[in-house]
């Protein structure tokens, strides 16, 4: 059994379709990040970076075991489950490529680009504008990449799984703000229609169910 603690956040969702794809036995526990409850000193020793999401992995064959740090788990679940990621080269490295793409642009520069333009008490168009921009120039990359490829890595893997959730949500107001830098997107329409029509996808979207 493995403890989920999560929110409706794309850093939670990874996790959450990872579980679903899997097939894994899993519990849902949410933790409202806008009531501040990853501050608490419980999640505090589950995550230390008090952030979402996070796992405890109760079937290690010892100790459970926690793992924070959202691309963390999909690499963990991978190996646990021999599932969505190479045994070698070179989809593997190709897979775990495009994966640190993710956890290194796609959402820090999708997630600034959200809280300058809806969070912070004063709009500061510079900001907007250069986390908006680079987004975009992100969406552009990916579209690049699945003109060549069905999905990110070759076959399905921890980087889709990784990327969705915050393509999902962005990619039709950053195609319509900076057309001039997205283009068409075909590719990446395409590949969120594949992703998005995946049981498992659709399942781990929808947690937590509150």
């Amino acid at each position: 059994m493995i403890d989920f603690y999560t929110w409706t956040t794309p850093n939670g969702r990874k996790v959450s379709i990872m579980l679903e794809e899997c097939a894994l036995e899993y519990r849902v526990h949410p933790v409202n990040i806008g009531a501040n409850e990853q501050f608490t000193p419980r999640f505090l020793h589950i995550s230390p970076n008090n952030k979402i999401p996070a796992i405890v992995d109760h079937d290690t064959g010892g100790e459970p075991l926690s793992v924070f740090e959202s691309g963390a788990i999909l690499l963990y679940l991978a190996e646990k489950t021999g599932r969505f990621l190479p045994a070698r080269n070179p989809g593997r490295a190709k897979a775990f490529e495009w994966l640190m793409w993710q956890m290194s642009s796609v959402g820090p520069m999708l997630g600034q680009a959200n809280h300058f333009a809806n969070q912070a008490p004063e709009p500061i168009a510079y900001a907007i504008d250069r986390f908006l921009g680079e987004g975009a120039r992100l969406v552009r990359v990916l579209d690049r990449q699945l003109a060549a490829s069905e999905y990110m890595a070759g076959d399905y893997s921890v980087a889709d799984m990784a990327t969705y959730p915050w393509i999902s949500v962005a990619f039709g107001l950053v195609r319509s703000l900076k057309p001039d830098v997205v283009g068409e997107g075909a590719n990446v329409e395409r590949w969120l229609g594949a992703v998005g029509a995946r049981a498992a996808v659709v399942r781990g979207m929808a947690i937590p169910k509150l």
